[in-house]
């Protein structure tokens, strides 16, 4: 059986990608300004640390104060707690999908298969710490886990798709079984080791996933 090169991890090809600079449209007039986005961006990365740290009850001052903003630069962009913690979460999901197309660009099909997988632990991992900040949400935090569903089955389907195309996986796969496996070792209580033992699966799972010779 073939393997796979061994690869940087998920999460730091994607902070790879993403850090390489974009070339400009015409339509760059019509957007935020690129100091309001930075800020925003900046307010984000600032927010998933302070939630992850302290919960939902993080300072909204010390948020801005630390992201280089006044109060109500952060409150222009984020009206309330809720909408920031939101953002935050929605932001981690957008890179996620984002990181198929990246990786769809640079690498071989299964090679991009495997490093989405591994960046998709990794999102997991963060989820579950900043899960009680989530869970303050007016309404709890299912809406936004249904919208961020479509957006990660979507970038799964179309590596996985990709890699079948390419003969490099069974044309009777479904993508989503590789999510749902991932996912259970993620919910198995009291296994602080679960995300090597999930980073581990990634490879058997695409292993078992190769077409028979």
């Amino acid at each position: 059986m073939d393997r796979l090169p061994e690869a940087v991890s998920g999460y730091k090809l994607f902070c790879l990608f993403s850090s390489m600079p974009t070339k400009p449209t015409k339509s760059a007039s019509r957007k935020p300004r690129t100091d309001a986005q930075r800020n925003r961006q900046r307010i984000l990365e600032v927010a998933k640390e302070a939630f992850t740290r302290d919960g939902a009850n993080a300072s909204l001052d010390d948020i801005a104060k630390q992201s280089g903003v006044g109060p109500g630069t952060l409150y222009r962009h984020f009206p309330t707690r809720d909408a920031l913690i939101e953002a935050v979460y929605r932001a981690e999901v957008e890179k996620l999908a984002a990181a198929a197309d990246h990786f769809a660009a640079a690498m071989p099909p299964l090679e991009a298969l495997r490093a989405w997988m591994l960046l998709f632990v990794d999102h997991m991992a963060a989820k579950l710490i900043i899960a009680p900040a989530l869970n303050t949400v007016v309404g709890g935090p299912s809406r936004l886990y249904e919208g961020a569903r479509g957006q990660i089955r979507g970038a799964i389907e179309t590596l996985a798709k990709r890699a079948i195309r390419s003969g490099d996986l069974r044309s009777n796969l479904d993508p989503n079984d590789f999510l749902r496996a991932l996912i259970g070792v993620a919910l198995i209580p009291a296994s602080p080791d679960w995300q090597q033992s999930a980073k581990r699966l990634v490879d058997i799972l695409i292993a078992g996933s190769r077409p028979a010779k």
